[in-house]
């Protein structure tokens, strides 16, 4: 999909990633998570196996990225690993992403609840979008995160529980 003149979002099943591909998309995510945030975490904690990869590239360079993950028994997905660049932030692009991602949860995961684990600071952003907090504030590796689902357009969380 084309979102621009410089601008195109990518969607990656695992199988569909080459190792050139991982390999960017992994180094993309520990720039960010690891050393720009200062979290030591496990992001290899295999659900990027069965998650559906959402790549943005800007001028032909990986720019950001998530991942929407299934979990059919609980019937939810969960949309992760959120990041952009630092020089493309506060330009749309992290909206860019979320948008594609909440067009395609309805069309793939019919009758899922939404849901994402954000950093608290970025709940009014996602709120924006949509979503609701559900959690108290918590330590996740030394950053303060908050559980969330999106609402549905009733105005009530789209799945209960």
């Amino acid at each position: 999909m084309r979102a621009g003149d410089r601008t195109s979002l990518e969607w990656h099943g695992f199988g569909d990633l080459t190792p050139a591909l991982l390999y960017e998309v992994l180094a993309f995510r520990q720039a960010i998570f690891v050393v720009e945030q200062r979290c030591a975490y496990p992001d290899l904690d295999g659900l990027d196996q069965r998650a559906q990869h959402l790549l943005l590239r800007v001028d032909g360079e990986l720019g950001g990225c998530l991942r929407l993950i299934p979990f059919p028994d609980e019937a939810r997905v969960k949309i992760g690993r959120v990041a952009v660049a630092l020089p493309l932030r506060r330009r749309g692009f992290a909206r860019l992403l979320l948008a594609e991602a909440l067009a395609r949860c309805p069309r793939d995961y019919p009758n899922y609840a939404v849901a994402l684990t954000g950093q608290t600071y970025l709940a009014p952003f996602y709120e924006s979008l949509g979503f609701a907090v559900t959690s108290a504030p918590y330590d996740d590796y030394g950053l303060s995160h908050v559980d969330m689902i999106l609402r549905s357009t009733n105005g009530s969380s789209s799945r209960d529980g």
